[in-house]
């Protein structure tokens, strides 16, 4: 069966998380306060049908899947779990893994996307400051359109997702609105660049 297409697509980093690191607790509270505002824009795009897109780190695990991935985040010792259980992919949900912080280094995301006409891109996620931006910049060099939802993404303080932003806002030119206000219908409407424009 072949892919609907789509001028545009959710694209969620990292959501699927074990947080089992040194100085995870602030991000789990910052994830924790993203997770509904994020829950619900899934439901927006799943509705109209646009794309969910998964593109989580592998954690260094080579052998691992994305399956294998979820289940690891949700286990009950996990200090994530229940953002990850909240966040948990749907049928038809697609699922990309990342050997490093971006969504687009050594994985087949780009292709992913082409094959489903998208063009424009809305990134969610955590961290705002690491693995959202890397990835929205990589975005940016290929020419996609970028919304990053300003209440749906997360880092270890509200300093550092501000600051994110900002870059994104004045350096690639993304629209960080509230998660509400994301209008999936205006981004359909809107004309792809030409490959290699990136403003």
């Amino acid at each position: 069966m072949s892919a609907r297409q789509s001028h545009v697509a959710v694209v969620l980093i990292d959501v699927i998380n074990t947080f089992d690191f040194p100085g995870s607790a602030s991000l789990i509270r910052a994830a924790a306060r993203a997770a509904p505002v994020i829950e619900r824009l899934l439901a927006r795009a799943r509705k109209r049908g646009v794309p969910v897109v998964y593109v989580n780190d592998n954690f260094g695990r080579w052998t691992s899947d994305f399956e294998a991935t979820l289940e690891e985040a949700v286990r009950a010792e996990r200090p994530g779990r229940r953002v990850c259980d909240r966040l948990r992919p749907v049928k038809g949900d697609y699922f990309v893994l990342k050997p490093q912080h971006s969504g687009f280094y050594a994985t087949p995301l780009d292709l992913l996307l082409g094959h489903l006409g998208v063009h424009t891109l809305v990134l969610v996620g955590f961290a705002t400051n690491i693995c959202v931006l890397f990835t929205a910049h990589d975005a940016h060099m290929r020419g996609y359109h970028l919304v990053v939802p300003r209440d749906a993404c997360a880092a270890n303080s509200t300093r550092l997702t501000r600051a994110a932003l900002e870059h994104v806002r004045v350096a690639l030119g993304a629209a960080t609105p509230r998660a509400d206000r994301v209008d999936f219908g205006s981004y359909e409407r809107r004309r792809r660049k030409p490959r290699g424009q990136t403003f």
